[in-house]
C-alpha cells in the first residue's frame, strides 16, 4: 500500500505507457491494477513484484506474470505473460533484465514449462529485455487491432 503513489505516478506518465497501452492511467485504473496484482496470487499462484533499488529499496517498477485472458488472435492460451514496467527514472539502468531474470528463475523453479510476453513492435528496449533473458520471436500476432510480437521462452532445466 505505501507504494501506491509510485506505482501510481509511473502508470500516470506518458512516456512509461507510450509502448503499452498509450494512454497514462486514472487514479481508479492504478488502484484496479493493484488490486488485480493481489488477486493474481490467491488466483493463480503467480503474480506482480514490486522491484526496489538494492541501495535504499527504492520502489522503481514491477514484473511478473499473468493470465489476462487477453483478446489476441492467435490466441495466448492460459500461458504465464510475463510483464515489467519500470518508472522513466529507472530505464536503462539494467533493473528490467535483472527483475525478469529473477522472476523467470522463481518460475522455473516452480515446473512451468513457457512462458509469453507481447510486445510493441516500437519498443526495442523491452524486445532486448525480452531476449536477454531467454525469450525469443515465436509470432505476430494482433492485440487492440495493432500487429503486436508474441514472444516465447521454454524453462531452462526441461
Amino acid at each position: 500500500m505505501t507504494d501506491f503513489p509510485d506505482l501510481r505516478a509511473m502508470w500516470s506518465d506518458p512516456d512509461v505507457v507510450r509502448h503499452i497501452s498509450g494512454v497514462p492511467s486514472s487514479e481508479q485504473e492504478s488502484w484496479f491494477r493493484l488490486l488485480r496484482y493481489r488477486g493474481l496470487w490467491d488466483l493463480l499462484g503467480y503474480g506482480y513484484w514490486c522491484v526496489r533499488t538494492k541501495a535504499g529499496g527504492r520502489y522503481v517498477g514491477d514484473v511478473g506474470f499473468a493470465d489476462l485472458k487477453r483478446e489476441v488472435e492467435p490466441p495466448l492460451g492460459a500461458v504465464p505473460e510475463a510483464g515489467w514496467v519500470l518508472a522513466r527514472g529507472a530505464h536503462g539502468q539494467g533493473f528490467a533484465t535483472e527483475a525478469l531474470q529473477a522472476a523467470l528463475v522463481w518460475m522455473d523453479r516452480r515446473g512451468v514449462d513457457r512462458t509469453v510476453c507481447i510486445i510493441a513492435p516500437t519498443n526495442e528496449a523491452s524486445r532486448r529485455v525480452a531476449e536477454k533473458c531467454g525469450y525469443a520471436l515465436k509470432d505476430n500476432v494482433s492485440f487492440r487491432g495493432e500487429k503486436t510480437l508474441l514472444l516465447q521462452r521454454e524453462r531452462e532445466d526441461r
